[in-house]
């Protein structure tokens, strides 16, 4: 058990983990679920995992580096089983100027490479391209509207 507990240390170290995650490797260790159970909340109490400061630091990276929308970050969190509160707490990160420019900086980047017969094809993979990032609709309408016109 000491071995496991070191082990898992070491992993919770490395970057933040959601309970789920945690949990789930202690499992494939070997351990029996009570003992998984026992060193979880061991490492609840020492603070090496925190759901909060996971669900932080997720949406922080999810927006700020590889430019996520609100959708694509929460079905991303989704499997982590994480609650209201915490997802509510972790969401109040984005900032909403920054990630209104995030939308426009991805339009722009990705309007030349859209390619179709006319500019109505371009702009309907541009929207889909947007939604897949995980950004809403109406804000996409507004930028898209805002940075190529309306038709």
């Amino acid at each position: 058990m000491n071995e496991a507990r070191e082990k898992i240390r070491g992993y919770c170290l490395y970057r933040e983990r959601s309970q789920k995650e945690v949990r789930d490797k202690l499992l494939s260790y070997g351990l029996f679920p009570e003992i998984a159970d026992t060193l979880l909340s061991e490492l609840i109490q020492e603070r090496f995992v925190d759901e909060e400061r996971f669900a932080r630091a997720f949406v922080r990276g999810k927006y700020k580096i590889k430019k996520w929308g609100r959708i694509k970050i929460k079905q991303a969190l989704y499997p982590h089983q994480l609650s209201a509160y915490v997802l509510k707490k972790a969401f109040s990160e984005i900032d909403p100027e920054l990630y209104y420019q995030n939308l426009i900086a991805l339009c722009q980047k990705r309007w030349p490479l859209s390619k179709g017969p006319n500019d109505y094809v371009r702009r309907s993979k541009l929207i889909g391209y947007l939604q897949r990032q995980g950004y809403e609709m109406d804000l996409i309408r507004d930028v898209v509207e805002a940075e190529l016109g309306r038709d």
